[in-house]
């Protein structure tokens, strides 16, 4: 028998493919599994040049590459199939196994991967079976060789068939994690906007990760009666925050104080804080309450808190240490329950640095610092604030404006903003009352901005231009209207989704900044 079986030799097909599903058994029993591995060891048993192992999602139906070889992370990340497009999306469709000879010559290859359809001289052939798992198709193995030929190509495609059965339970355990995490993900972003919409819904908008991180501080802090320091730039909306702190405090039946600092004179600045005695100084005529009797049992906002004189700061240490008060005349101390919330654009470790601020009286209000990220820092929320703003000046001006477009949310979007929320207001409402279609066009904002527009706009005015312009603009608004949705904008446009992708790619437009 020995001279006659061949499976004693060292180039036997039969010993080497035992050999290979003997390692490959052994890396699929190990928990920490790195499928990367398992592709590595399947490449270099069948001499491929690239191996792909895609997940279908079942709760999008998109289908991604979760274990690759001979492919670059950047390709890995980029290459998102769907179901009933090219080979791997016709393969998750159908069920059954496809062979490509020669892909250079597939038109259904969608080479999503940029995989080379020649080497050396050589056409590559592709290879692509589905993954079961208990009569399920959970995902494809597949893989990119040179060609070989019929006998090569029934043998891979056998092999690889019993790979795909092998890590057919690797595979469903992968698929239901990346489903649970997508899961996770949606009630993540809902609870957000429940959270977002449950601290001040009318007033503070913004879907930014940056807004969602001050929504959680707000929910944190507003039910204690910590000190508060709001800080950020002009304009971005401090005030707001202090609103929805108060208002979603255990205090929000009483009374809430707000005084702007930086208006009151420095000579009246005490009696207006603290109050004052009659006769105290000239003009006193009568007794008079300050803000923070005012704002007893409730809240006082102190409002560019940065600009007290150093005479008030001292007072104001005894205030925020004993909550005790003297009116100015007097020398009777008034004890006060009033939280403090403050707020300042100044820069105020600086001003202590140059012996402006007290240092002492920074760390008494510093006990919950919240930072408030100016405009630039969350340009993704300018269209849901824009959308805001339309709303609230057609109320406002009697105006029936049904939309902005998209080239005028590009020229909204590249601009620095320094005034912040507050200049962005402005700018609507200025377009709102210039504009006589219903719609806010580019040449209804400010000349500022539009001087900040891409240089698209100064192209010349060939026919493609104009069209490609037409078609961005186009799909845009597709984008806009459907918030960041390709696949109810293609639906919209009479397009399919691959088509829609193209497009997308071809005009560099990132669907991400649409979404709500």
């Amino acid at each position: 028998m020995e001279s006659i079986c061949k499976y004693n030799k060292p180039d036997c097909y039969g010993a080497k493919e035992l050999e290979f599903l003997l390692e490959l058994s052994s890396l699929l029993s190990n928990k920490d599994i790195n499928l990367d591995d398992v592709m590595e060891l399947l490449a270099q048993h069948l001499s491929a040049e690239r191996i792909i192992l895609t997940i279908l999602n079942r709760e999008n139906s998109n289908i991604v590459i979760e274990g690759t070889y001979g492919i670059t992370e950047k390709e890995k990340k980029q290459a998102i199939y769907q179901i009933g497009y090219g080979i791997i999306g016709r393969v998750i469709q159908t069920g059954e196994t496809i062979l490509i000879p020669k892909i250079a010559l597939s038109v259904e290859f969608l080479n999503l991967t940029h995989a080379p359809t020649i080497i050396d001289g050589k056409d590559v052939s592709f290879i692509c079976t589905p993954i079961r798992y208990k009569d399920e198709i959970i995902g494809t193995l597949s893989f990119h060789k040179v060609y070989k030929g019929e006998v090569s190509f029934k043998y891979d495609a056998r092999l690889l068939k019993i790979v795909g059965s092998m890590i057919g339970r690797t595979m469903r355990r992968r698929q239901e994690y990346a489903e649970e995490m997508e899961q996770l993900r949606n009630e993540n972003i809902s609870l957000r906007g429940e959270l977002r919409n449950r601290i001040m819904p009318d007033k503070i908008k913004g879907n930014s990760s940056k807004m969602n991180e001050v929504f959680s501080l707000i929910e944190s802090v507003a039910t204690t009666d910590a000190t508060v320091l709001i800080r950020g730039e002009s304009g971005v909306g401090k005030e707001l925050v202090a609103d929805a702190i108060h208002y979603n405090s255990l205090r929000k039946s009483k009374p809430f104080i707000k005084v702007n600092c930086a208006a009151l004179p420095e000579s009246l600045i005490e009696s207006e804080l603290f109050g004052h005695e009659k006769g105290s100084f000239t003009g006193a005529s009568n007794t008079r309450i300050g803000r923070f009797e005012a704002a007893n049992g409730g809240t006082i906002f102190l409002d560019e808190f940065g600009d007290i004189p150093a005479s008030t700061q001292v007072k104001l240490l005894r205030v925020l240490q004993e909550r005790e008060i003297e009116r100015v005349g007097s020398t009777k101390p008034i004890k006060v329950d009033v939280r403090i919330l403050c707020a300042t654009n100044r820069n105020l470790e600086e001003l202590i640095a140059n012996d402006k601020f007290r240092e002492d009286l920074y760390y008494r209000i510093n006990v919950f610092p919240v930072y408030i990220p100016s405009l630039r820092e969350r340009i993704n929320d300018i269209p849901v604030l824009a959308d805001f703003f339309i709303d609230k000046f057609n109320k406002r001006h009697n105006k029936d404006i049904k939309r902005i477009t998209a080239s005028a949310i590009d020229t909204l979007m590249v601009y620095h903003w320094p005034g912040n929320i507050r200049e962005l207001e402005n700018c609507i409402e200025r377009a709102c009352i210039l504009s006589f279609d219903h719609v806010i066009r580019t040449n209804n904002l400010p000349a500022s901005l539009q001087t900040a527009a891409s240089t698209e706009t100064m192209q010349s005015g060939t026919l493609d231009i104009i069209l490609d312009k037409m078609e961005k603009q186009i799909i845009m608004d597709a984008l806009i209207a459907t918030k960041g949705n390709s696949a109810k904008a293609a639906e919209q446009l009479g397009i399919t989704e691959r088509m829609m992708g193209i497009r997308i790619k071809k005009y560099d437009i990132d669907a991400k900044r649409f979404k709500v």
